[in-house]
């Protein structure tokens, strides 16, 4: 089974959900976007896939997004897509694509709904917080 996740190292929650994907028993293709960011073609059909708006997938904190007056609602969802192509920091993150749908896992733990192998044991996050405890249990 293919699993992509579309990864920024220095982003806790995508180590995060790296770290529980591989915990499933995974090895999923790693595509580190902000040095190989996806085509407009793919972009689009991510956005798609996660039934979502370019708008939605913005990412605010650490990036132009202010500077380019990016809140303003006279931006086209082609325009937020030709942003998140020229400056891919934009691009919210982790994506993450498997056979059972795409979504963009924020908080990390949300990548468990689309992994086959569920049961993947205790996890704690990189902070600390606990996700799944030792009963196997997943703690809201």
């Amino acid at each position: 089974m293919t699993i992509t996740i579309y990864h920024n190292p220095g982003c806790g929650t995508s180590r995060n959900t790296l770290a529980i994907i591989r915990q499933s028993g995974e090895e999923p293709e790693v595509i580190e976007y902000l040095k190989n960011p996806p085509s407009r073609e793919r972009l689009v059909e991510l956005i798609a896939a996660m039934g979502m708006t370019p708008r939605e997938l913005l990412r605010e904190k650490g990036t132009p997004y202010a500077e380019l007056d990016l809140g303003d609602p006279k931006w086209s969802d082609d325009e937020i897509v030709d942003f998140m192509l020229a400056h891919p920091i934009l691009i919210n993150r982790p994506i993450v694509v498997s056979p059972l749908g795409t979504i963009l896992a924020r908080p990390s733990e949300a990548v468990l709904d689309i992994l086959p192998n569920r049961d993947i044991g205790p996890f704690t996050k990189e902070d600390g917080e606990v996700v799944i405890d030792a009963k196997g249990k997943r703690v809201v």
